[in-house]
């Protein structure tokens, strides 16, 4: 059995696009997730791992789909082969291991992907060092403490200011107004 795996991201996110190339390259039944790759429980992908016999394919549009690190890549493709299964890419052809010349393709294809985001990593931490250097702090901004948020929630309340100038005020956006109004207004 041709077996379709799609995923994406947030639940804002289509797979419209994974799914016709899926159905177009001839799976015969596609299990769908929306989830980030990150997280190693992925119920779909686990449904779907539990439900391979020798000789079943899992066929994705493009890696990323799949597994968003080399180890957990590997980890699956393991799992996938224990079964007696493939997994085959529409996207990155090297990724076939219905075939001798596919498994090794992975292999070579998948670590030089890891020592790629090894590189990308290491230069991104390099800029934010230099950044440091010459005073520059990155990153997200420091949560706001409860007293900040009981006064946002105080000048909200009073309605004499605008929720732009609160928000220019404690240098927040608009979400994080309303969000830190309704954690107080709970709290209330």
């Amino acid at each position: 059995m041709i077996f379709g795996y799609a995923r994406v991201s947030t639940i804002e996110q289509s797979l419209d696009r994974q799914l016709d190339a899926l159905k177009l390259a001839g799976a015969e039944e596609i299990i769908q997730e929306k989830i980030t790759g990150t997280k190693a429980d992925r119920p779909e992908l686990n449904r779907l791992l539990g439900k391979l016999r020798k000789g079943d394919v899992i066929l994705i549009s493009d890696l990323t789909r799949l597994s968003r690190s080399t180890k957990d890549l590997f980890n699956l493709v393991e799992q996938i082969e224990k079964n007696g299964a493939n997994i085959k890419s529409l996207k990155e052809s090297w990724l076939d291991t219905t075939t001798s010349q596919g498994k090794l393709m992975f292999t070579f294809m998948a670590g030089i992907s890891q020592f790629e985001r090894d590189l990308i990593s290491e230069r991104t931490k390099e800029g934010l060092a230099s950044a440091r250097i010459r005073g520059k702090v990155g990153g997200r901004k420091p949560k706001l403490d409860i007293t900040k948020k009981k006064a946002i929630y105080e000048l909200y309340q009073q309605k004499k200011t605008t929720v732009k100038d609160i928000c220019n005020m404690f240098d927040i956006s608009k979400p994080t107004l309303y969000k830190s109004i309704e954690e107080i207004s709970k709290s209330i």
